[in-house]
């Protein structure tokens, strides 16, 4: 059976729906193809959204846990594993279905199967025995696991972030190789469950590319958290055994540990996904890692074929693919293309990290001569009133000028303040502009316009 479409968008995950319902709201005939068989892609599926939602109900143990310091005594508080899986799944399965029921009434037509390129306009969908012809196509795909040699992945004892959101029963012990965000987040929900975790990290710090200063204060909170790292340590090999896994591990000077888990999660880093798409074939250009390569536009080497998100070049995060769906829509649409606005990022460990724009190391880099303005939380009052009171904000800003060149933030609830430094970098304020706006009393916001004062002289609640 054939079909033809103004817009052909392969891949349902935040990006792909985005840029699908954006073409549909223009006028365009939208067909929306996904192997799948539920929208939503890694992020919703087997991603951000199930992994907040076990860092939630972690979190939330946690301060059952530690509730007799608020006059609160909880009793004993356990943990039904069986029922959390069920919970996260009910949770990622209206999202889904939510995407599926915004799909549908904008017009966008849903297609289960997998796509590959038989021609630039031409779309052979196997698993629905449909080809489809259309105007332009959108590669939206996402991205997948790295995998090491030696450390390949067996869904069983060596397993990726996928795996790990949907085990059956908790794991007594857990090697995690690759102190990223994906690496420490789960390890986090891990030792908050009672599995004994370790870390092993290749580079100086856990978390790296990330403002030491800031990481500082999650790798203070790990003893208390229940995980063990290893940083500047690498594995070399593993031994699989009755029990689990034996890590042969290269330390930094050279020592060689023998590390026990009944499981190990690598989370070394994603890469594109385009396997079995045939781009090859039909001569789309990719750079040496694997992305495809686009122009302002979003428009790769052959007319008429699109990439977003994890696919192309840039930071592989979910909301950062759903600003590139829209935009590509609207580039199609003749709507011309706009320049990407900074990309947040987030850590969703214990305390938070968020950034976004220029660290302070990055500024230097570039030549900025900067001025630092701090506020740490434990001078804020509804920090304390959180019994949350560590961690700080940073801005970085340019001297002279006083514009706005990057927030960090470390403490509670970092990923929800971030939103607001995002706006401040984006629209380039200054510190003046930044500082002045009035906040609520007492909320987490305020620590923003303290430490945006602190160079201007004017801090209250700081030194």
């Amino acid at each position: 059976m054939k079909k033809r479409v103004e817009v052909l968008v392969i891949g349902g995950g935040i990006g792909g729906y985005s840029a699908a319902i954006r073409a549909a709201k223009f006028g365009k005939s939208v067909a929306l193809v996904e192997k799948e068989g539920a929208l939503g892609g890694t992020c919703l599926n087997h991603g951000c959204i199930p992994t907040k939602a076990l860092l939630h109900a972690a979190h939330f143990l946690r301060e059952l846990r530690g509730a007799k310091a608020f006059g609160i005594d909880a009793g004993v508080v356990s943990l039904d594993w069986e029922r959390l899986q069920e919970w996260k799944a009910e949770v990622v399965w209206r999202l889904s279905q939510g995407v599926k029921f915004l799909c549908e009434r904008n017009g966008v037509e849903l297609i289960m199967g997998e796509a590959r390129f038989a021609a630039p306009k031409l779309v052979r969908v196997e698993g629905a025995d449909l080809e489809i012809e259309a105007e332009v196509a959108v590669v939206a795909t996402g991205s997948a696991p790295m995998e090491l040699p030696g450390l390949e992945f067996d869904g069983e004892r060596v397993i990726s972030s996928r795996e790990a959101l949907s085990l059956s029963k908790r794991p007594e012990s857990v090697l995690v190789v690759g102190g990223g965000y994906i690496g420490m987040e789960l390890g986090t929900f891990f030792a908050a469950v009672g599995t004994e975790v370790v870390v092993v990290e290749l580079m100086d710090q856990v978390l790296p590319g990330i403002d030491p200063e800031l990481v500082s204060h999650v790798v203070r909170a790990l003893p208390t958290l229940g995980l063990k790292v290893h940083t500047r340590s690498q594995v070399r090999g593993l031994e699989r055994t009755p029990a689990g896994i034996v890590a042969r591990v290269r330390g930094p000077e050279g020592e060689v540990l023998a590390l026990e888990a009944e499981l190990v999660l690598v989370t070394v880093g994603r890469r594109p996904y385009v396997e079995g798409l045939g781009l090859e074939g039909i001569g789309v250009k990719r750079d040496e890692k694997g992305f495809i390569a686009v122009d302002g536009g979003f428009e790769t080497s052959v007319p008429g074929i699109y990439a977003i998100g994890d696919v192309v070049p840039g930071p592989m995060l979910a909301h950062r693919a759903q600003w590139d769906g829209k935009a590509v829509a609207e580039a199609i649409c003749g709507h011309g293309p706009k320049e990407r606005p900074p990309v947040p990022a987030v850590v969703f460990t214990s305390p938070e990290i968020a950034t976004v724009g220029l660290s302070e190391a990055e500024a230097r880099e570039r030549g900025h001569e900067i001025v630092i303005g701090r506020f740490p939380f434990t001078a804020s009052g509804r920090a304390h009133t959180l019994g949350e009171d560590r961690g700080l904000v940073k801005v970085v800003a340019e001297r002279g000028s006083g514009k706005v060149l990057g927030v960090g933030i470390v403490g509670p609830w970092a990923s929800e303040l971030i939103g607001e430094a995002s706006l401040a970098v984006h629209l380039g304020l200054d510190l003046e502009g930044f500082a002045e706006t009035i906040r609520p009393h007492p909320t987490l916001s305020e620590a923003l316009s303290e430490a945006a004062e602190g160079p201007l002289g004017g801090a209250i609640h700081v030194l």
